[in-house]
């Protein structure tokens, strides 16, 4: 993230939150010794681990354990409330995930931002800080996650879909222009990101997609962009894989 004056990670209280606006940016890799619970109330955020990426929409947050290294970015003005929790403080996931988070947390969390990173101990602050950490075990989890593959070739396949979300090629045609056979990408598909190819690349599109509607872009533009032949048939695979249209998903969330 960017440079922030507020070293979290230094403060004397075990949990804290810090507030901060910030310009289009696009982070450097780090980590931190607390696990980050990173909101985003206003704008998209895009997080990215060794292990894949995780799209951030508005009125949604993205668990980071501590010590996992990441990278975060922007591409539009972003505000984030992030709550650091140090390791022994209080139970968190220990794997990364996306939530959304409802009003009454977006309230506590703005609350929360207030106190400073080094509040006073047996007051309302602390009472404060603990309906918050009460509240975070039933958030409902947000389907964002795109994988990262380790193998060379697949990574160029990926990368080059990433770059053409509509690329219609099939997985011969993309297998062989990355030096393997259609059953050694397939094999490869399953046991480096736990999805067949189809998945991807349709995960791909929806977290595109998601990234292109945050931008206000119409959506039957978004969906002939990510490589749909209509508009329905965005909003069916968006429906179901988030629940509701993207309009009405946008519009909840903002």
């Amino acid at each position: 993230m960017l440079d922030n004056p507020v070293d979290a990670d230094a403060a004397e209280r075990g949990v804290c939150v810090v507030s901060d606006r910030y310009p289009p940016f696009d982070g450097h890799w780090h980590a931190h010794q607390s696990a980050q619970f990173v909101y985003a109330c206003e704008g998209m955020l895009t997080t990215h681990t060794q292990r894949g990426t995780w799209i951030v929409p508005p009125h949604r947050a993205v668990w980071l354990p501590p010590g996992m290294v990441h990278k975060v970015a922007a591409d539009r003005p972003v505000w984030l409330r992030t709550l650091y929790v140090k390791p022994g403080a209080a139970d968190t996931p220990s794997e990364p995930g996306v939530v959304t988070v409802d009003p009454l947390l977006d309230a506590l969390l703005a609350e929360a931002a207030s106190f400073g990173i080094d509040y006073p101990l047996g007051g309302r602050e602390e009472r404060l800080i603990a309906v918050i950490l009460d509240r975070l075990p039933n958030l409902e989890t947000v389907p964002s996650y795109l994988p990262t593959p380790a193998d060379p070739r697949l990574v160029r396949l990926t990368t080059a879909l990433q770059a053409q979300p509509a690329d219609a090629r099939t997985l011969d045609e993309l297998a062989a222009a990355c030096g393997m056979t259609a059953r050694t990408a397939a094999r490869l598909f399953a046991k480096e990101t736990g999805l067949t190819f189809a998945q991807w690349r349709q995960q791909l599109r929806l977290l595109k997609g998601m990234q292109w509607l945050s931008q206000g872009r119409s959506v039957t533009e978004v969906a002939l962009e990510v490589g749909y032949l209509d508009v329905s048939g965005f909003i069916t695979v968006f429906k179901q894989a988030f629940g509701e249209t993207p309009a009405r998903y946008f519009r909840r969330g903002g």
